[in-house]
């Protein structure tokens, strides 16, 4: 989570995992599965609430909160592309959260 962390912290400064967990009543893994999902799904020719929400199973409503609280699609767009500057492609921050994402949703293990 420390480097997750540091994004946000990045974006709105005292905002961590757990904070935001605490905030939307999820589980920090649910957070951090959600933002996964969102920089992922920011980056599809989609909207990006309703591909996050297909993708985790969380509710919109929930994913928008996430969104607002990390200061709106401005905020989330630059979450998403400092994502993909962490290390890029499948390597970096996004390929790992993206991994923990599908074990916590019992995808496919390698």
């Amino acid at each position: 989570m420390g480097m997750l962390d540091g994004i946000l912290g990045q974006l709105v400064g005292n905002v961590d995992v757990a904070n935001l967990a605490t905030k939307v009543g999820l589980s920090e893994e649910q957070v951090e599965m959600a933002m996964t999902a969102l920089g992922q799904a920011h980056t599809a020719p989609t909207d990006t609430i309703e591909t996050a929400a297909a993708n985790t199973g969380l509710s919109g409503d929930v994913l928008q909160q996430i969104v607002g609280h990390i200061g709106g699609e401005g905020s989330l767009g630059r979450f998403a592309e400092m994502l993909g500057d962490q290390g890029g492609g499948a390597g970096g921050i996004m390929g790992t959260l993206g991994g923990l994402a599908s074990g916590l949703l019992g995808g496919k293990k390698d």
